[in-house]
């Protein structure tokens, strides 16, 4: 039998049912948590299902950074003017290629919404802003420029704003994220099942999903979901055949965001089930060097020793043209006037040399190229321009004060992260679309398990973001399901 035969089973073949429930959730990180707590609100009796020991999955080891907008009390008490339609302009212009708009627009639209709805279950937000690079990684501000909306091009294109918003803690975010969340779906009345594993979905004879096979330490059971089933059940970061197969860049970061369970199980029972899969390929790759933020006055250069992207764009733009457009080859020129060790990662050296004619020959580098780069970029940086690459002016100086040199950010000798962004294709309100585009009946989707508002061009906050939003969609909506 194929694997997808053996993640799906017809109705006809369950003979008694072990368990019921209105709504199944499969996965209790973010989406899944959000997920039960709107599907036992809007009336369902919910059972969430976790593999793991117990809940919480990658959200809780995450930054418990969320991506919102258009006007929060929290970007407001800082002092910064946003709307939805100015962060749809920025979403539609960095989550490429072809975002999906039909995705993006209720994000936006209804952002502020949610913003308030997360207060609503104790997430809290300290109304204070965070200027260093990225996010807070040992203080606890509320709001931060979490992509490159402060920078060129998005900052011709939509009004830059922060929208970061960050978990008030010093450390483990993403934990104190997850148990506020968990305590409002416990608070809710929702059973969780753990070490509870889902093998397969049943599906009826009209190709309606009703219910699940779980594998757990007991044996295996039938558990019949009336009104739904909600896969959130993460990605496939930790399955190297599916990121073989669908994502190979991805294998050149040595870190993997995520647990062993983001093995693509979710996405599988979604396909095996008449769900359609969309851009595997996708991916999240962050470089991660900053802060401090004077190394954002280096030149990041590729194998040619050439400039390829402005270096205080987003970490995570800096790893995908890295990895996907230079094959993983880059290196970070400094002088001895900016060069200082990351204050959070190791780095390694890779040369260095009193001119940058003798760094080029110790890179290995085809002369004059390195030599050329940086007398163009000197001969406009004394000017605090960047016309090439439009790099902000509090960034842009002469790279003068020898001696030079070269951080190694080839992937092979430096600290990439990743993790996969494709998955299941969902209409807005959550439900799993079948490659006809028509809803999978039953069948609902969120976080990680499916494409959501990144394809690529991601800004950290957009996977608790998405996941928190669309899993309390598709838990209303499973629960309104007949």
């Amino acid at each position: 039998m194929s694997e997808l035969g053996r993640l799906r089973r017809d109705e006809a073949e369950v003979t008694s049912w072990d368990e019921e429930c209105d709504v199944l959730v499969a996965g209790g990180g973010c989406a899944g948590a959000c997920a039960a707590i709107e599907g036992a609100r809007a009336g369902a009796e919910v059972l969430v299902l976790e593999r793991a020991g117990g809940v919480g999955g990658t959200s809780a080891m995450s930054g418990g950074l969320l991506y919102l907008g258009g006007g929060t009390p929290i970007q407001e008490v800082c002092g910064f003017e946003d709307s939805a339609e100015e962060m749809f302009k920025y979403m539609m212009a960095a989550c490429g290629p072809e975002p999906d708009a039909r995705l993006i627009q209720p994000y936006c639209e209804e952002s502020v919404e949610h913003f308030h709805w997360l207060v609503e279950q104790g997430v809290p937000f300290k109304p204070e802003f965070f200027d260093g690079a990225h996010e807070p990684f040992t203080s606890d501000e509320g709001l931060t420029y979490s992509g490159s909306e402060h920078v060129f091009p998005f900052n011709e294109i939509a009004r830059p704003a922060p929208r970061g918003h960050i978990t008030q803690q010093v450390s483990n975010k993403g934990s104190r994220l997850m148990q506020h969340l968990l305590a409002s779906v416990e608070s809710a009345g929702v059973r969780i099942h753990v070490q509870s594993r889902c093998e397969a979905l049943v599906v009826a004879s009209d190709g309606r999903v009703v219910g699940v096979v779980v594998a757990t330490l007991d044996g295996r059971r039938h558990v019949r979901a009336r009104r739904g089933v909600v896969l959130t059940a993460g990605g496939f970061i930790y399955n190297r055949e599916m990121v073989e197969r669908h994502a190979p860049a991805l294998q050149q970061c040595k870190v993997k965001v995520g647990t062993e369970n983001d093995d693509g199980l979710g996405i599988r029972l979604g396909v095996a089930a008449g769900g359609e899969a969309i851009r595997m390929e996708t991916g999240d790759i962050s470089l991660v060097l900053f802060p401090p933020n004077q190394l954002r006055r280096g030149l990041l250069v590729n194998g040619r020793g050439q400039r390829f992207v402005n270096e205080d764009a987003y970490m995570g733009r800096l790893g995908e043209f890295t990895v996907l457009r230079e094959e993983g080859n880059a290196y970070l020129i400094c002088d001895n006037e900016i060069f200082v060790r990351p204050d959070m990662f190791p780095i390694e050296l890779a040369a260095v040399a009193q001119s940058v004619a003798e760094l080029e020959a110790d890179l290995g580098l085809v002369a004059p190229c390195l030599q050329d780069t940086v007398a163009a970029y000197n001969r406009y940086a004394e000017q605090g321009a960047d016309p090439l690459f439009g790099k902000g002016a509090n960034y842009v100086s002469p790279l003068t004060a020898p001696p030079f040199a070269a951080i190694d950010l080839r992937t092979k000798n430096s600290l990439y992260s990743a993790f996969t962004l494709g998955g299941l294709r969902i209409d807005a309100g959550g439900s799993v679309l079948a490659p006809s585009g028509e809803p999978v009946p039953g069948l609902f989707a969120a976080g990680r398990t499916t494409s959501g508002i990144a394809k690529q061009g991601y800004s950290s906050g957009m996977s608790l973001g998405d996941g928190s939003f669309f899993g309390r969609r598709a838990g209303r909506n499973a629960a309104r399901s007949l």
